[in-house]
């Protein structure tokens, strides 16, 4: 049915479901005074987190008003759509369609609002758990720290077919998310070599995290 095809009026329908599933999670915070440190937010951050441990962190940042990039395809928009019903701002782009032009917009929203950024820094195609340059650009532009974040949830259902292989978790599990250290780039150069080591860096953190 078109009805159901409009990512706007999904957003209506799932929104609302999300808001019903996190009663029955058990969140748990480490690290979290790091997260919310007053010096670091006011060198707005730019946190990263993997495309498939997204749904938790939705409902535990609900109406801080971070930027989120956000990818330009059609599930990108259902996300933008989920993103903005729950308090986030969105910067459309990727590294593919408009990725340029969604970090320029996400810098000016940072700068206006005073406010760090999120990236999935693996998304919105992958590889899976394979940190691409983008938050890293924006980090090293903006002069601000990256911070990393995990979520390690004990009871899923994995959707296998999916290229990140998302994890809903299920009711009554326990959904522990790990904030990271933040880590201070330096400027880059804007050659591949070093992006790519930079990237490397951020990428390590986050596994370190997923060990905890």
């Amino acid at each position: 049915m078109r009805f159901f095809r409009s990512p706007k009026i999904l957003a209506r329908v799932i929104s609302p479901l999300m808001r019903l599933w996190r009663p029955t999670l058990r969140i748990e915070r480490v690290n979290y005074p790091v997260f919310r440190d007053p010096e670091i937010q006011a060198q707005k951050p730019v946190v990263v987190l993997w495309h498939d441990e997204i749904f938790p962190l939705i409902l535990a940042h609900e109406n801080e008003g971070m930027v989120c990039v956000v990818s330009q395809s059609q599930d990108g928009e259902l996300l933008a759509q989920v993103l903005e019903n729950f308090g986030f701002l969105t910067a459309r782009g990727s590294s593919s369609r408009g990725g340029m032009r969604a970090l320029v917009a996400a810098k000016r929203l940072m700068d206006k609002r005073g406010v760090g950024a999120i990236f999935t820094a693996d998304g919105p195609r992958g590889p899976r758990h394979q940190v691409k340059p983008g938050a890293v650009f924006l980090a090293t532009r903006c002069a601000s720290p990256i911070l990393p974040v995990r979520v390690i949830m004990d009871r899923t259902k994995i959707f296998h077919k999916a290229w990140d292989k998302f994890q809903l978790p299920l009711p009554f599990s326990r959904c522990t998310i790990i904030y990271g250290d933040p880590i201070y780039l330096s400027q880059s150069t804007g050659d591949a070599d070093s992006m790519d080591q930079q990237c490397r860096e951020v990428e390590q953190a986050m596994h370190k995290l997923g060990l905890q």
